[in-house]
C-alpha cells in the first residue's frame, strides 16, 4: 500500500511538473517579450498561478485562459493574490548594500529601515515629513532618480551625494526645498541603484523596505510605519 501511495504521489508530482513546463512554454510562445518567472499550482485545481515580473496572474492547465486576480478566499475574506505578491516581494535586508546608501538616523537609531526614493518625487518629500517623526531609526536612503518622471531628478541625487553631509544635504532638499550646492561630479551609486531597484522590481517611489523584509509602497503615516517597524523587529 505505502508503494502505491508512493507511485501515486510520484506520478502526480510528474504531471504536475509537465503541465507547469506546458503552460509555460505556451506563455513564452503567445508573449515573448513578457519573461515568465514562475509557474505554481494555485489554490484552485486546474488554476495555475504565473509570476510575470512584479505581478501574479492565473491561466487554465492549457494558459488559454488568463486571469489578472487578485483571487480571494471567500470564506477568510484574504486577498490570496496581495499575499502571494507580499512573499515574492520580500527583500533580505542584510543583501542590501547600505554603503550606497544615505543613513540618517533618528534618536538612537537602532531599528532600521530602507527606503527607495526620487527627490523630485512628491510622495516622498511628504513621506520624508513622517519619517521626520519617528524615533530610534536609522533610515537608508536609496536615492532612485526615475528621470522618466522627474528629468532633474538624476542630477539633484549625484550632488545630493557629492555634498560634505549628505545626510544634511538631503534632508535640506527635501523638507525645505534648500538645493543642494554640490557639484555632481565624484563618484557615485546612483547607476547601481537603479539596477538594484529594477532587480527588485520597485516599480515606484517611494519603497519602504523593513527588516523584516516586508515591503510597503506609499507616503505612509508615521503611524503605520511605526507599526510595522515593531511587527519587523
Amino acid at each position: 500500500m505505502k508503494l502505491i501511495f508512493a507511485l501515486l504521489a510520484t506520478l502526480f508530482t510528474l504531471t504536475a511538473q509537465a503541465d507547469e513546463a506546458a503552460i509555460r512554454q505556451a506563455l513564452q510562445e503567445r508573449y515573448p517579450k513578457i519573461p515568465v518567472k514562475a509557474v505554481l499550482p494555485s489554490p484552485i485545481p486546474g488554476l495555475y498561478e504565473v509570476v510575470v515580473g512584479g505581478q501574479v496572474v492565473y491561466v487554465d492547465e492549457k494558459a488559454d485562459y488568463l486571469l489578472p486576480g487578485p483571487l480571494v478566499d471567500t470564506r477568510s475574506k484574504a486577498n490570496l493574490t496581495k499575499q502571494r505578491l507580499e512573499d515574492l516581494n520580500k527583500v533580505d535586508f542584510s543583501s542590501l548594500p547600505l554603503d550606497k546608501a544615505i543613513a540618517i538616523k533618528h534618536g538612537k537609531g537602532e531599528r532600521k529601515l530602507a527606503v527607495f526614493t526620487d527627490p523630485d518625487c512628491p510622495f516622498c518629500k511628504q513621506l520624508e515629513k513622517e519619517l521626520a517623526l519617528l524615533d530610534n531609526v536609522t533610515v537608508y536612503v536609496f536615492m532612485y532618480p526615475l528621470a522618466e518622471l522627474h528629468p532633474q531628478a538624476p542630477a539633484k541625487s549625484k550632488a545630493i551625494w557629492c555634498s560634505a553631509d549628505r545626510s544634511r544635504s538631503w534632508q535640506d532638499y527635501m523638507l525645505e526645498g534648500k538645493a543642494p550646492s554640490a557639484e555632481g561630479s565624484c563618484a557615485n551609486p546612483i547607476e547601481d541603484i537603479l539596477a538594484l531597484g529594477q532587480k527588485l522590481n520597485v516599480n515606484g517611489t517611494p519603497a519602504l523596505i523593513f527588516a523584516n523584509g516586508k515591503r510597503k509602497e506609499g507616503a505612509l503615516p508615521a503611524a503605520q510605519i511605526e507599526d510595522l517597524l515593531k511587527a519587523g523587529s
